[in-house]
């Protein structure tokens, strides 16, 4: 793994953030955070990241708005997206993956479960 790789977590819950946050660097991941929608584009734009975690509900926006913004957008549209989300409903995740996400968690999620879908969502590059 390139211990470089960066890592855009969007998510407004700050315990579940910082948590995760801390988990990404202890593996070698740089990480940058958003907490909305509008703040989310933002970063993307701005730190070119190599992956984006996100969850679904969001203020500004939702995490599917998000999503079909960064497909919309040429420098943005090849980042794998991978959603964090306490809405375990079907269509919930059938809607994320119809959009191209890279994968689709609940919460509460297992760290090694998430860990796994980072590492086969970013082997491939290098």
């Amino acid at each position: 793994m390139n211990a470089r790789r960066k890592i855009l977590l969007v998510e407004d819950d700050p315990d579940i953030s910082r948590g995760l946050a801390i988990r990404l660097k202890g593996k070698g991941y740089d990480v940058v955070a958003a907490q909305d929608a509008t703040v989310a584009m933002t970063m993307a734009l701005r730190e070119h990241p190599d992956l984006v975690i996100m969850d679904i509900g969001l203020p500004g926006g939702d995490g599917h708005m998000v999503m079909d913004r960064l497909a919309r957008n040429t420098r943005t549209a090849a980042t794998p997206v991978i959603f964090l989300s306490a809405r375990a409903q079907q269509s919930d995740i059938q809607r994320a993956l119809d959009q191209g996400a890279a994968g689709y968690l609940t919460k509460p999620y297992r760290s090694e479960e998430l860990l796994s879908m980072i590492e086969t969502v970013l082997g491939g590059e290098d």
